[in-house]
């Protein structure tokens, strides 16, 4: 059995460390700050995508990527938590499956976070932005994690917090399970899936007993 996991929402929160490196690149820049709402609303797409989304201009998102990069790798270890139950999760997890990583973060950066927190060792594979031509919801992460690991699609799982992750499992043809403790709401994943639980740990459990 395979399982894939999200990052942000799903197994970690780095909520402060993405709305302070948010509010670094746009005020160097001179833009107007967002609510932190919809800043929030935004997680889980690709920076390019979330700035444009918040209003920047086409010819300056790039400098605020590479800004907003800038500010957050000096930041996202200590400014980043472990959600409850997510070192059960992986712990559990890695008993009955091997792991892999799928996000839209930055996989360098993701690596040395989850180094940090003493966790990165149950990971046998960390897709990030700069691994994909696609990103989330495309199925192209999803399917070169599965690659990677050599995995059979037909016992591979994803967990994740949003819609993308969602659609991104069914586009990849594999088994998900969304859960409610990130940044989309019961309500709006129940739109894309009836498989839903609480947290990343009770996610696991779902699956190692389906």
């Amino acid at each position: 059995m395979t399982i894939l996991f999200d990052l942000d929402g799903t197994l970690i929160d780095s909520t402060e460390a993405i709305l302070e490196s948010f509010d670094v690149s746009l005020s160097m820049f001179g833009e107007v700050l967002p609510d932190e709402a919809s800043i929030k609303a935004e997680i889980g797409y690709p920076l390019d995508v979330m700035f444009r989304t918040l209003g920047v201009s086409e010819e300056r998102v790039w400098d605020h990527v590479a800004a907003y990069k800038q500010h957050y790798r000096k930041i996202s270890c200590e400014k980043t938590v472990l959600l409850p139950n997510a070192l059960e999760a992986v712990t559990l997890a890695r008993e009955h499956a091997t792991l892999g990583i799928v996000t839209t973060k930055t996989a360098e950066y993701s690596r040395e976070m989850l180094e940090y927190m003493g966790i990165m060792h149950h990971f046998d594979v960390l897709i990030g932005r700069e691994d994909v031509t696609h990103p989330k919801p495309h199925p192209e992460p999803v399917l070169k994690a599965i690659s990677k690991l050599k995995a059979d699609r037909n016992r591979c799982w994803l967990i994740g917090d949003t819609p993308m992750d969602i659609c991104a499992a069914k586009a990849a043809d594999i088994q998900s399970v969304a859960v409610t403790c990130g940044y989309a709401d019961e309500k709006k994943l129940s739109e894309y899936t009836s498989s839903l639980a609480s947290n990343a740990l009770e996610a696991v459990k779902f699956i190692v007993v389906s």
